[in-house]
C-alpha cells in the first residue's frame, strides 16, 4: 500500500528533483520528444511522484516528463507528490506505480528484482511478497540479469535482444551466449526456433556437434522435429484440452512468422503511405498481445503443481 504524504501537491524547480532511481528505468529518446510536445501543447497535466532520500527529493514516477520538461525552452517548474518510503519501498513504488499504468518492461523489472536481493538483501520470496508477484516470476526477472552475457546483456538494455529470447539464451553457459546470438542475426530465427536451437545445443555431447549445429540450426532443427513444426493433437488430451493446444499452436506459428518480419525484414520495406494505415493495426497488436501475454503467465501459475 502507498503511504502519500499529508501535506499534498508540492510545486518544484526542475533542479529539486533528482534522478537517483532513474538507473532502473529505460531512456527511449523518441517517447520523451513525444511528451515535450504534449508538454508545450498541453502543460503538465499530472503531477510525478518523488521521495525523500538524503534530504533530497528523488523522482519515483515520471522520468519522462522530467526528461521532456528539462528540453522545454521556459519549463522551469513541476508539480510532484511526495510518496513516504524508505529505500526498499522506493523501488516496490517505481516498480507498483508503472505496473499500474501497463508500463513495466521486463528489464526494468529485473533491474529492481536484481537491486532488492543484491543491494538490499532481500531473499527472492521477500521481493515476491514485497511485488505481489509470484517466486518464479522473481527468479526468471534475476536471471535476466545475472545469467546474461555482457553482448546478450547490453543488446537486451538497447532492445536489440528480447526478452523472450533472452530467457532462452540465459539457458546457455555464458560462453556460448555470444556465438548463439550471431546464429540468431544470420538466419534470422525466431524466438520458438531459438528455443529449439538452445535444446539442441544443451543435448550435444562435445564441442564438435555444437560447432555443428551452430552452422547448420535449420537443418538440424528440421531433422530433430523442429521446434516450429507443432503438433495439432495430443493424445494424452481432452477434447477441451486438444481443442486449446491447436489454437495454441497455430498462434505460436502466427506470431513467430510476425517476429522475424517485425526484427529483420518489416520495417525497411514500408513506405511512408502504409505508416498510417498500418499504426492502428499494429497498436491493436501490441495492445492484445500483452493482453494475452499477462493472462498467459497467470494461467501458467494456475497449471503448476502446488
Amino acid at each position: 500500500m502507498l503511504h502519500w504524504a499529508e501535506d499534498g501537491i508540492r510545486d518544484l524547480e526542475l533542479k529539486e528533483i533528482g534522478e537517483h532511481y532513474g538507473r532502473y528505468r529505460l531512456h527511449l529518446p523518441e517517447a520523451e520528444r513525444a511528451m515535450a510536445r504534449s508538454l508545450e501543447r498541453y502543460g503538465q497535466i499530472s503531477p510525478v511522484v518523488i521521495c525523500l532520500r538524503d534530504g533530497r527529493y528523488e523522482l519515483i514516477d515520471g522520468f519522462k516528463r522530467l526528461a521532456a520538461a528539462r528540453s522545454v525552452s521556459g519549463l522551469e517548474r513541476m508539480s510532484a507528490r511526495l510518496i513516504l518510503v524508505d529505500e526498499r519501498g522506493a523501488k516496490a513504488a517505481i516498480y507498483g506505480l508503472n505496473r499500474a499504468g501497463g508500463r513495466t518492461r521486463e528489464l526494468e523489472e529485473a533491474w529492481i528484482v536484481h537491486a532488492l536481493v543484491r543491494e538490499d538483501g532481500l531473499t527472492q520470496v521477500e521481493v515476491a511478497e514485497l511485488l505481489g508477484r509470484h517466486k518464479s516470476w522473481v527468479c526468471r526477472r534475476l536471471a535476466l540479469i545475472e545469467r546474461l552475457g555482457p553482448t546478450a546483456k547490453d543488446e537486451l538494455r538497447v532492445g536489440l535482444l528480447c526478452p523472450t529470447a533472452a530467457r532462452q539464451i540465459v539457458r546457455l553457459p555464458e560462453g556460448n551466449q555470444a556465438e548463439v546470438l550471431d546464429v540468431v542475426r544470420r538466419e534470422a530465427l525466431s524466438t520458438v526456433e531459438l528455443s529449439g536451437l538452445v535444446d539442441l545445443l544443451l543435448q550435444c555431447s562435445g564441442r564438435n556437434q555444437q560447432e555443428y549445429v551452430l552452422q547448420n540450426p535449420r537443418e538440424c532443427l528440421a531433422q530433430a522435429g523442429s521446434a516450429t513444426e507443432i503438433s495439432s493433437r495430443d493424445p494424452r488430451l481432452s477434447q477441451t484440452g486438444n481443442e486449446v493446444f491447436k489454437r495454441t499452436g497455430i498462434l505460436i506459428a502466427m506470431l513467430s512468422r510476425m517476429e522475424v518480419w517485425l526484427a529483420h525484414r518489416g520495417r525497411a520495406g514500408l513506405t511512408p503511405g502504409d505508416h498510417p494505415i498500418l499504426a492502428p493495426r499494429f497498436e491493436r497488436l501490441a495492445r492484445d498481445a500483452a493482453s494475452v501475454a499477462s493472462l498467459s503467465r497467470d494461467l501458467i501459475l494456475e497449471l503448476q503443481p502446488s
